[in-house]
């Protein structure tokens, strides 16, 4: 852009672009200027560098409506606030170390994750669909409890679960804690500890009964994912958690001793899931590959699957079973064990809880089991209450 001595007699005549516009830089006051547009409009602005460093820009006025005398004081007073300040009318502070929440994500936060969360798939989505297109472009220190507020609000009436809604927040607070960790400029105030989280109850009551689950082999039978059925059957035979079948090996199959090894389990230790001879008998079924270490992996990549959801959806919607998630699979495993008449400690050891208190959520009785229990009752007494 071209620097001038900005004068009465260059504003009132100025050179037209041949462009759009054009910017004459005055030569006497830093970052002075005369916005000259090919209409003839001409306009005086400050231009600066703000605490972030970021190129702003401040109007003073139109030509036409302001001397070049009233601009340059006008520009000097800006001036001086850029200069003791580094912003006009704002706390004298630099912020040029205060690194956006995506700048911050990427070179600190996306390595750490891995160090700490054994499957952090999740939590890149929510990054990527929530946080960054909303937060992203903004420094930490301009990411606003009222604004947290509001995206917190703004998912759950676009129909996000309670808990999904409250994830997203709290995975922005985990960041910002990191960031304060390390001493990040900008984090300071973390802006989710006013945000008042939803009340979730995940609890749900649903296990499947021998007519549902047969329904379920039938539309599972039809699947194109020809690896559906034997996930299926191996998660509501085994009560194993999905990732625990997906990602499994035969090297961690002990088919004499009819065990399947997980190296790390959900809480973090090794565990074991005892196989019946039913369970022997369908992993006896499945294809080996060469090369191919994994028990039932994705027949096209021959890696274990990302997500069966789209596949498992179809399915239980064909079987008329749109509320059975495939975590209810594991339900009904612990249910099916209770109404064995195995106690909750055998349930808890075979569903690898580390507390016993954890498996009381799994032991949904069936009305059957229920009513053989009380009729014991009534016969323990020895009394027939009911003789007139």
């Amino acid at each position: 852009m071209p620097k001038v001595k900005l004068t009465t007699q260059f504003v009132l005549n100025p050179p037209l672009p041949t462009a759009r516009k054009i910017d004459y830089y005055d030569s006497s006051i830093t970052g002075f200027i005369l916005e000259v547009r090919s209409s003839g409009l001409a306009t005086f602005y400050l231009r600066y560098r703000d605490l972030y460093g970021h190129q702003r820009q401040v109007k003073i006025g139109d030509a036409k409506s302001i001397s070049l005398e009233q601009a340059k004081q006008k520009a000097k007073v800006l001036r001086s606030e850029v200069v003791l300040r580094g912003e006009p009318n704002q706390p004298s502070k630099s912020k040029k170390n205060v690194p956006t929440l995506s700048d911050f994500v990427n070179e600190h936060y996306l390595g750490h994750i891995a160090t700490y969360r054994r499957n952090y798939a999740p939590d890149l989505c929510r990054i990527r669909i929530h946080l960054m297109p909303r937060f992203g472009h903004l420094h930490l220190d301009q990411i606003s409890s009222a604004a947290v507020m509001e995206l917190h609000q703004e998912l759950r009436s676009k129909g996000y679960a309670a808990a999904t809604s409250n994830m997203v927040v709290t995975l922005l607070s985990v960041i910002f804690n990191y960031a304060k960790e390390l001493e990040i400029p900008g984090s300071e105030i973390n802006p989710t500890t006013k945000v008042t989280l939803f009340k979730v109850d995940n609890i749900k009551d649903r296990y499947l009964k021998s007519e549902e689950a047969q329904r379920l082999k039938d539309a599972i039978d039809k699947s194109e994912n020809l690896q559906l059925k034997y996930i299926v059957a191996l998660l509501l035979l085994t009560g194993a958690r999905k990732r625990e079948i997906l990602d499994a090996t035969w090297s961690n199959v002990d088919m004499e001793r009819r065990v399947l090894i997980v190296p790390r389990s959900k809480s973090g230790h090794q565990r074991k899931i005892h196989l019946s001879e039913t369970v022997v008998g369908i992993l006896n079924q499945l294809p080996r590959f060469d090369g191919c270490p994994y028990v039932v992996p994705n027949l096209k990549t021959m890696v274990p699957f990302a997500s069966i959801y789209a596949s498992w959806h179809t399915a239980r919607k064909r079987a008329g079973l749109r509320d059975v998630r495939l975590h209810d699979l594991r339900h009904s495993f612990a249910s099916n064990l209770v109404n064995s008449g195995h106690s909750l400690y055998v349930v808890s050891k075979a569903l690898g809880h580390s507390q016993i208190r954890t498996t009381t959520r799994y032991a949904h009785l069936s009305s059957e089991t229920l009513l053989a229990a009380v009729e014991k009752v009534a016969d323990a007494t020895g009394v027939n209450w009911s003789a007139k």
